[in-house]
């Protein structure tokens, strides 16, 4: 639980805003279970193009860029 008392539901969807943003079973996918819109984890950030290796795809805790924090997942 954070601090406020909220309980944390996981990532929000980039799509409809919700936190049911959840891993599929294809590494890098994801799929929002309240709007069922899919995504995939791109190793190319959209908005300062820097690259991400492979093994940080795997890591579903991080979905933000580490250089500027911009969204790392691509709507498909």
């Amino acid at each position: 639980m954070s601090a406020a008392g909220e309980i944390d539901l996981g990532p929000k969807c980039p799509a409809c805003g919700e936190p049911w943003l959840r891993g599929t079973n294809l590494p890098g996918r994801y799929r929002c279970v309240y709007c069922m819109r899919r995504f995939e984890l791109r190793s190319e950030c959209p908005d300062c193009g820097a690259h991400s290796t492979i093994a940080r795809m795997s890591d579903t805790a991080n979905l933000s860029c580490p250089s500027c924090g911009a969204g790392m997942l691509r709507a498909i």
